[in-house]
C-alpha cells in the first residue's frame, strides 16, 4: 500500500466504516461481488436520513405548499423553506430570496439562458464558455446565440486538462456579455481558477455563471467571496435526491429577469387583461415543486455539514492520489486529465481496449464506473478519443475498493497489452 494513505492529517480523517453504515445501497453484491461504487460524478448515493425524510414527508406531511391554511400545508411549507435557507448558508448567499429551486443544473442554466439571456444578450454580443463544458453548459448558449444572433467563443485547454488562462484573457472584450464556465470538470476533474476568471469578466462588464454541479460536493463554494452572478448545481450530486436543482442569482439580476414559466405560484394577480408577477424567488418557481425531494435535500446538506467538507475533501483527495499512484504502474494505463488541482475524478483509458468494454468487465467484478463521453463530446473530440473510463470517488469510498479496481484493471490490461 502506498505511503500516500498515511499522509492525511489525522485531524482531517473521517470514519469511513461508520459513514458507510448510513448508505444501504452500498451493502449489496453485484454479479456475485461486493459493490464498489465509483460513479459518484454522475450521482452520489443517498444516506438513510435522506431516505427517511422522503418517507416521513409522504407519511405525515404530504400537502402542497405556501397557500394552504391547514396544519399539513404549514408543516410542509416550513420544511421546504428551511431547505432554501440551509442552501443559502451552504453557499453563503446574502439572502434566501436569491435561491431558486429547479429540477437540476441543466434547468438552472436554461433558466438563465432563457430569461437573462433572451432579454440582455443582443446581436453581436459575445458569450464565452470553455472546451471542457458539459453539454448542459454548451447547448443552451448555442440556442441563445442562434436566436439572438450572438457569438459563442470557446476557451482552449492544455493537454493536461487545465484551462488556458492567457487565452481566456484574450477572448474577453467589451462585446463579452456573459461567461459560463464549469468550476470543476465532470470529465477531467480539473478545478478552474474561477475566482480570477470572474474578476476579469467583471472588469469588462460581463456577467459570470458558474456551473457548480461537481464543485459543490467537494469544494467550499462561497458566492459572495467568488462574486459570481449565477451559480447552478444539483442535489443528486450532493447525496440528495434526483429532480432537485438550485440556481443562485444576484438579487439585482433576478429582479430584472422575466419569468421562465407561467402558472401558479409565480404570479401576484391574474386578470384576462394582464398579470402581475410574484417576487423572487417565487417568480421563477411556477407550479407545484418537487416538495418531498427538496425537503429531503435538507438532510443531505446536514450530512455534509456533519461530516465536514474539509474532511470529505481530504479523504477524497487521498483516494484520488492513491488511485493514480497505483494505476500509473499498469501497462497500457492512459490517464486523461492530469491537472495539478482536481476534484476526485480519475478519467483514463486502457490501451487497445474500448472504454465500454472496460466498464463491462469492471461491472462483472462488482465495480461501477462510468464510460463514454460524459456529456462532454467536444472535449473528447479535442483529445481525439471516443470517450474514457471514469472512476469518481466520494466520502464512502475506501482504499480497499481502489485496490479492487487496480487488480481488475491489471487483469483487463493484460488481455490486450
Amino acid at each position: 500500500m502506498s505511503d500516500l494513505v498515511e499522509v492525511i492529517d489525522s485531524r482531517k480523517k473521517i470514519d469511513v466504516n461508520k459513514i458507510r453504515e448510513d448508505f444501504p445501497v452500498l451493502h449489496q453484491e453485484v454479479n456475485g461481488k461486493p459493490l464498489a461504487y465509483f460513479d459518484n460524478a454522475a450521482t452520489t448515493q443517498k444516506p438513510l436520513q435522506v431516505i427517511d425524510a422522503l418517507q416521513a414527508y409522504y407519511e405525515k406531511d404530504n400537502s402542497n405548499i405556501h397557500r394552504g391554511a391547514h396544519t399539513l400545508a404549514s408543516r410542509a411549507t416550513a420544511h421546504f423553506e428551511s431547505t432554501r435557507n440551509h442552501i443559502r448558508e451552504f453557499i453563503n448567499a446574502p439572502s434566501s430570496e436569491e435561491v431558486i429551486f429547479t429540477k437540476g443544473t441543466t434547468e438552472s442554466i436554461n433558466l438563465v439562458a432563457n430569461t437573462y439571456g433572451r432579454k440582455f444578450i443582443q446581436e453581436g454580443d459575445e458569450i464565452i464558455i470553455s472546451t471542457m463544458e458539459h453539454h448542459s453548459n454548451i447547448v443552451p448558449w448555442q440556442m441563445l446565440c442562434e436566436n439572438n444572433n450572438a457569438i459563442l467563443k470557446v476557451i482552449p485547454i492544455f493537454k493536461n486538462g487545465e484551462l488556458d488562462f492567457e487565452a481566456y484573457k484574450k477572448l474577453l472584450s467589451p462585446k463579452t456579455k456573459l461567461v459560463a464556465v464549469v468550476h470543476a470538470s465532470n470529465a477531467l476533474g480539473t478545478v478552474n481558477p474561477i475566482k480570477d476568471m470572474i474578476q476579469l469578466a467583471h472588469e469588462y462588464g460581463a456577467k459570470f455563471l458558474v456551473d457548480g454541479a461537481q464543485s459543490t460536493a467537494h469544494l467550499p463554494v462561497d458566492v459572495q467571496e467568488l462574486d459570481c452572478d449565477f451559480l447552478a448545481f444539483s442535489a443528486h450530486k450532493l447525496y440528495g435526491p434526483t429532480g432537485v436543482g438550485v440556481l443562485y442569482g444576484k438579487r439585482e439580476l433576478l429582479e430584472k429577469m422575466p419569468p421562465y414559466q407561467g402558472g401558479g405560484e409565480m404570479i401576484k394577480e391574474v386578470r384576462f387583461e394582464n398579470t402581475t408577477y410574484n417576487d423572487i424567488p417565487y417568480k421563477f418557481e411556477a407550479g407545484t415543486p418537487n416538495i418531498a425531494d427538496v425537503i429531503a435535500f435538507d438532510q443531505a446538506l446536514t450530512f455534509i455539514k456533519d461530516c465536514g467538507k474539509d474532511k470529505i475533501h481530504a479523504h477524497e483527495s487521498q483516494l484520488l492520489a492513491y488511485a493514480f499512484d497505483k494505476c500509473a504502474t499498469i501497462k497500457g494505463f492512459e490517464p486523461i486529465g492530469t491537472a495539478d488541482e482536481k476534484v476526485s475524478v480519475m478519467s483514463f483509458n486502457i490501451k487497445n481496449t474500448h472504454p465500454f468494454d472496460v466498464g463491462i468487465m469492471l461491472d462483472a467484478s462488482g465495480i461501477a464506473v462510468r464510460t463514454g463521453h460524459h456529456c462532454t463530446q467536444p472535449l473528447m473530440d479535442w483529445y481525439g478519443i471516443e470517450g474514457t473510463v471514469r472512476a469518481s470517488f466520494a466520502v464512502y469510498n475506501t482504499v480497499e475498493e481502489i485496490d479492487r479496481l487496480y487488480n481488475s484493471l491489471v487483469r483487463i490490461a493484460k488481455r490486450k497489452n
